[in-house]
């Protein structure tokens, strides 16, 4: 039963998210998202960058929560009171979780946009009917408004479905590098004379690839894919000692990788550099994380 469940949600999946007749709509209203949400400052606190991952995630908590609590009273015939609070609570964190989403899904394409917007579409459904619930239980019609919380606890699960598959499916929101293998051991990339001052590279360590650059007499080695969505840094715009992501504008310390401005959350790995009988070599030996050390082949 459970096998034939999933395998029915991957087919409805997968035709939602070739449903190229939601793109205008769902294009239009990124695109005004975009603008509306393009401050810096905004746009990477709505990003979560200075905790270190997405802000969305954490806030979602709060509504959901707070509406499974209230409909938890109900169906055990608690404090009907206590429902009404917990409603308009859940109502009244659910705008910032909204807008954190609607940020993080402004950069997303294609599949991953369809099914986001309709993800979001459900969510907004799912506010509605708990508005409603509230409407219902202050004017003492506590059976009304059960039932209209039932339906929005539906609508928000099948939102929550959604959000999962463009998280665990698709990878929305994850650290594009996650999975990269980079070389532990000194690896050759290109020759000393071959790489220009001030002039972000392109090369590759057993297939990863690297921004390399000689910038300020040191050479400096970056994970070229962008963290947030997968960009080519080597085509960004170098100021001072930072690279700007050519497709969302995320900043990123040459030296480190740190994150200094959104939308990107996660840092850039960053590699070590030498130079060897006129090569220039990288590795990275202090790779943590066990999926990415030990990865499935």
């Amino acid at each position: 039963m459970a096998v034939h469940l999933s395998a029915l949600l991957e087919q409805a999946i997968a035709r939602l998210e070739r449903a190229d007749q939601l793109d205008p709509i769902a294009d239009r209203a990124a695109n005004l998202l975009t603008k509306t949400l393009s401050a810096r400052p905004v746009r990477t606190a709505l990003s979560g960058t200075p905790i270190g991952h997405s802000l969305h995630p954490a806030l979602i908590s709060l509504p959901i929560g707070s509406w499974l609590a209230a409909l938890y009273l109900d169906l055990t015939g608690a404090d009907g009171a206590a429902a009404q609070r917990l409603i308009g609570l859940g109502l009244a964190t659910a705008g910032p979780a909204a807008v954190t989403g609607a940020n993080d899904w402004a950069y997303t394409t294609g599949a991953e946009r369809r099914v986001g917007f309709v993800h979001a579409a459900a969510n907004y459904l799912g506010v509605g009917l708990f508005s409603a619930s509230w409407a219902a239980r202050r004017r003492g019609h506590r059976g009304a408004g059960i039932a209209a919380a039932s339906c929005g606890a539906a609508a928000i699960a099948a939102a929550g479905w959604l959000g999962g598959h463009l998280s665990y499916a698709r990878g929305v929101g994850v650290d594009t590098t996650a999975f990269q293998v980079a070389p532990s051991d000194w690896t050759d990339v290109l020759a000393e004379d071959e790489l220009p001052d001030e002039t972000p590279t392109l090369v590759h360590a057993d297939g990863i690839p690297i921004l390399l650059i000689r910038h300020d007499g040191a050479l400096l080695a970056l994970a070229d894919r962008c963290s947030h969505r997968g960009a080519p840094l080597h085509e960004g715009r170098l100021s001072n000692s930072e690279i700007e992501c050519p497709w969302h504008h995320s900043r990123f310390c040459l030296r480190t990788g740190a994150v200094l401005a959104g939308p990107a959350s996660r840092p850039q790995p960053s590699y070590e550099t030498r130079t060897r009988y006129g090569s220039i070599q990288v590795r990275r030996s202090d790779e943590p994380g066990s999926l990415r050390s030990n990865p499935v082949s």
